[in-house]
């Protein structure tokens, strides 16, 4: 299941195969003998030998090419398993910054060379201030072909990315901010276990709204968050709040046929694991001080997995006035409620300074959504200027309160081609939802076009649910959709799609 080996259509050259391999979180064992467990670091290196007219890259800190097309690598700091990883296909490269190169298929690279030029060595310059050094060398991203399903995939020195981010108007750039911050999350300090996944990407969420609030300011970090808090609450809405999921530290059983971590993935480690270093940083109440700490903390535990107990131990070891202030056991925000209870987070981060960016927003969807369109007014707010999250947070409000009454919705279309011919796929997503829940027959193309274009998980699985649950039309158009992009799909989401469809999932 680790090693995905593409046809020719499934990139986006058409023309030769493509192979990745994809190990988080216990995928690698299937490609090579090893301790498939984030507890266990070690340095690697790999000779790889393939046919003329492929370029074969790796999640190395060195490489070079020998005769034969033959590539040697080295990882010469200690990785856990997970990171290690593969990539051959028909693939070239650009230089964007000091350290940092594009890697993609012909066809792409000039737009990921426009769209990254410069970008990355902003964002790893600030992740260095607030974190302290970039320990990996180079960092590089490999634009995967569109039928990769992750958003993105930190292996270290070389990312994995969608090509959903190639906007083509830098749009979506600080995406890129979430897997930069992994070099110090998650790749350095690492989590000993799935079940505290958390400290992987709580930490990271943390670490990549402190970049996104030095380089765009806290207006637009706050709403990114409030959007990230959204879609935590539809997550908790969907599964129960007290579902044994929802909690920081989950129990991966093995029971009679054992836990694949990769089905205990969901947005609580993300978001909740943010709200809780964002409580951690609160009783500090200081944000230098708590900067300080994050730097302090990753110089500790930099290249060893560590356990919630651990990270809670220092916090409370560095800043001994809290321990004896006793902040681990104030009732109702017990460092152990955080870890083991489900639910919703005790602490919320304050997101009011989004409020300027997402009033606007929430006046504007209310105005979308009346019985009456009050034109005058709605033509009075001028959306050229808004920013992809500011326009997130638009269509969320306006997804919530459809489906709106006859006919808005197409006037909503024709108003703004900024936000339905768009080519980002933040927004597209949400203009595709947008689109099913009002059951806007003319422009289920642009659902159909979407799903064909890329096979990201996050985007194909909400839509084929939206379509599912949807009329008979939704549904046929799912089907139809679905045999007609199931080869260019990953074999994960093939599985997933086929469950929401109530297909027979292969064993």
């Amino acid at each position: 299941p680790q090693v995905c080996w593409l046809a020719p259509e499934q990139t986006a050259g058409k023309q030769k195969p493509y192979m990745y391999t994809q190990g988080q979180a216990v995928l690698n064992r299937s490609f090579f003998p090893g301790f498939d467990t984030p507890s266990v670091k070690c340095t690697y290196s790999a000779t790889v030998k393939v046919p003329e007219g492929f370029t074969a890259v790796m999640s190395a800190t060195s490489w070079e090419k020998q005769k034969d097309n033959t590539f040697v690598f080295k990882m010469s700091q200690p990785i856990p398993s997970y990171l290690i990883a593969l990539a051959v296909g028909d693939i070239v490269s650009a230089d964007v910054g000091p350290r940092s190169r594009v890697w993609a298929e012909p066809c792409l690279i000039e737009a990921a060379k426009k769209e990254y030029d410069g970008v990355i060595e902003e964002f790893l310059a600030v992740g260095e201030k607030l974190f302290g050094p970039y320990v990996w060398g180079r960092y590089d991203i490999l634009f995967m072909p569109p039928s990769f399903p992750f958003g993105g995939m930190e292996n270290p020195c070389l990312t994995f990315a969608t090509p959903c981010l190639l906007a083509g108007d830098r749009s979506l750039v600080d995406v890129i901010i979430h897997e930069i911050s992994h070099s110090w999350f998650g790749n350095l300090v690492t989590n000993a276990t799935w079940g505290e996944f958390w400290l992987n990407e709580g930490f990271t969420m943390y670490a990549q709204r402190r970049i996104s609030t030095e380089v765009y300011g806290s207006a637009y970090t706050c709403l990114e968050a409030a959007t990230g808090r959204a879609l935590l609450r539809q997550h908790m809405d969907n599964t129960g709040e007290d579902h044994p999921l929802n909690k920081l530290r989950v129990v991966i059983e093995p029971g009679l046929w054992g836990v694949n971590p990769d089905d205990t993935y969901n947005e609580t480690p993300y978001e909740k694991g943010y709200c809780f270093v964002s409580y951690l940083a609160h009783l500090v109440g200081d944000q230098s001080k708590f900067d300080a700490f994050l730097q302090a903390y990753v110089n500790r535990f930099k290249f060893q997995s560590i356990t919630a107990d651990d990270t809670l131990g220092f916090f409370l070891e560095y800043f001994p006035e809290l321990k004896e202030k006793g902040v681990d056991s104030i009732p109702g925000f017990e460092f152990d409620r955080w870890l083991n209870t489900p639910g919703w987070p005790p602490y919320l981060p304050d997101l009011s300074p989004g409020e300027q960016l997402m009033k606007p927003a929430d006046k504007l969807a209310e105005l979308w959504a009346a019985d009456d369109l009050n034109m005058e007014a709605i033509e009075a707010v001028d959306i050229t200027a808004w920013r992809t999250y500011q326009l997130v947070y638009f269509l969320d409000q306006v997804l919530q309160k459809s489906p709106l009454p006859e006919g808005n919705v197409e006037r909503l279309s024709k108003m703004y081609p900024k936000i339905s011919k768009a080519q980002n796929a933040e927004l597209r997503l949400r203009w595709c939802q947008i689109v099913l829940k009002n059951n806007l027959e003319a422009e289920y193309h642009k659902v159909k076009d979407f799903l064909h274009s890329q096979g990201k998980q996050k985007y194909t699985l909400p839509l084929y649910r939206a379509m599912w649950g949807g009329s008979e039309s939704a549904r046929a158009l799912a089907m139809e959709t679905f045999s007609a992009t199931a080869p260019q799909l990953h074999v994960n989401v093939q599985n997933y799609i086929k469950k929401i469809l109530g297909l027979e999932v292969a064993e």
